[in-house]
């Protein structure tokens, strides 16, 4: 079976001197299938992010209840992103295998399952035994989110090999809107209804996209690939987009667990508005992310500094955030919330590009075309940003106990600083040694002397 897109389109390369597509290689008008694989993957990217963020109100304080310090609820939380990390890097290795669609659905089907249960553990006895199943229960429907979203990345990969930075820019809004709108519905639901009703309702309404998605999703089925996670993620260049990853999934994590903490210190604003200040980062991210797609798609020699550009004003940002103590400005809450926003706009600057110049590296590379390289990466790109999930709140939240937020987020931001500027001098590397291997290659003046030299022999 070969490697091309649902509909004969044309699963290409990016070329290799990342000059943007020839018009008319990818046809105007979204096809059937196309359609329906983004009505599939928004749902998905919708459900997840909103099943994810309802914790947040309410949980802590219910495990509290429990028997659970607050420490054992840091690490439930976290236990998420360990979980999706592993399982990200052997389902991409086996996506082939699997089925993309099987694994997407049968994702989407525990992530339902689960969120159902964990609206049970409140009838289960406090202490040890409520805190094992919140941790085994947490670990379910991570290992459901890693099958749903690296199938999905997969499979929007395959389905628009072209315009993949666009497509994924665009779903984004769902993304945002689910973290958006999950603290607010799940504390409506909470303060209505009790414990039970948020995850009952939420849960529902993921089972009922599973038969749904079964009906629209278009199969895709490749060979197996003959590469590796090992072989791709030893490159260079991948390495180096490891770290990018790493860094801003870390910075983002970080504010999880501080920055409600630090308003209500800083601001003394009510609880209530502390959401409100949460909007700006997620609006700003949400809606640039389409924009930024478009750019990186439609002008592909732009992706390496606009990964440069975000991870470098990303960390500019985190040093704002506080702001740093060694800048001695005294922070203002329209400050703080015009620098959220433009956090969620350059993270948005480095995380879009990083997936198409991830492909576009193992292509360079040699590796096979087809689902099963589309498997690998997205796979690599869901592990790396899970681990920063986890090491963001994990160091941020021990950091903001010993130094304070101001200096927390200035640390953290040192590694979006690392990420650009490695980044940075990579690019700068590999255009010079390119234009000097091309100049030798090509020495100037060849052409204009072989030319005078045949016009002296006629």
């Amino acid at each position: 079976m070969d490697s091309r897109a649902p509909d004969g389109a044309e699963s290409d390369r990016p070329p290799e001197d990342g000059t943007p597509e020839a018009p008319g290689e990818e046809p105007r008008r979204l096809t059937r299938d196309q359609l329906f694989t983004m009505a599939a993957t928004a749902s998905i990217n919708f459900s997840s992010m909103i099943c994810y963020s309802i914790l947040g109100p309410f949980f802590p304080a219910e495990a509290e209840k429990k028997g659970a310090s607050n420490t054992i609820v840091g690490l439930i939380f976290g236990c998420f992103a360990l979980v999706t990390f592993s399982t990200s890097l052997i389902l991409g290795n086996y996506l082939t295998r699997i089925g993309a669609k099987f694994m997407f659905v049968a994702g989407m089907f525990v992530s339902g399952c689960v969120t159902i249960l964990f609206g049970m553990l409140d009838k289960v006895p406090s202490g040890p035994m409520f805190i094992g199943l919140c941790f085994l229960v947490r670990a379910m429907d991570a290992a459901g989110f890693a099958a749903a979203m690296t199938a999905s990345f997969s499979i929007l990969a395959k389905a628009f090999p072209n315009n993949i930075a666009t497509v994924l820019g665009s779903l984004e809004i769902f993304t945002g809107l689910g973290l958006v709108l999950g603290p607010p519905v799940g504390g409506f639901l909470y303060q209505s209804f009790g414990y039970k009703v948020p995850f009952i309702t939420l849960g529902c309404v993921v089972l009922v996209l599973v038969p749904v998605n079964m009906c629209i999703l278009p199969k895709y089925d490749s060979l197996p690939s003959k590469d590796s996670f090992w072989k791709l993620i030893l490159l260079p260049k991948v390495l180096l987009l490891c770290l990018t990853i790493f860094s801003l999934s870390a910075c983002l994590g970080f504010l999880d667990p501080t920055m409600s903490l630090f308003i209500l210190k800083k601001f003394k604003l009510p609880a209530g508005y502390v959401g409100l200040v949460f909007l700006s980062l997620a609006l700003s991210y949400s809606l640039s992310s389409p924009l930024l797609g478009l750019l990186s798609d439609k002008l592909p020699y732009l992706r390496k500094w606009l990964l440069v550009s975000g991870g470098l004003m990303t960390a500019v940002c985190f040093f704002m955030l506080g702001p740093a103590p060694v800048l001695h400005i005294d922070g203002q809450l329209w400050m703080f919330v015009l620098v959220l926003v433009l956090v969620g706009f350059s993270i948005g600057m480095s995380a879009i590009p990083v997936f198409p110049e991830v492909l576009h590296c193992a292509y360079e590379s040699g590796f096979e075309e087809g689902l099963g390289l589309l498997g690998l990466v997205s796979g690599l790109f869901n592990a790396m940003w899970s681990l920063g999930a986890f090491a963001g709140p994990t160091l941020g939240g021990f950091l903001n106990e010993k130094l304070g937020f101001e200096w927390a987020s200035a640390i953290l931001g040192g590694w979006a600083l690392l990420s650009g500027l490695a980044a940075g001098i990579f690019y700068i590397t590999e255009a010079t040694r390119r234009s000097s291997s091309s100049s030798l290659q090509n020495p100037p003046g060849n052409s204009e002397e072989r030319t005078h030299l045949m016009g002296g022999e006629t």
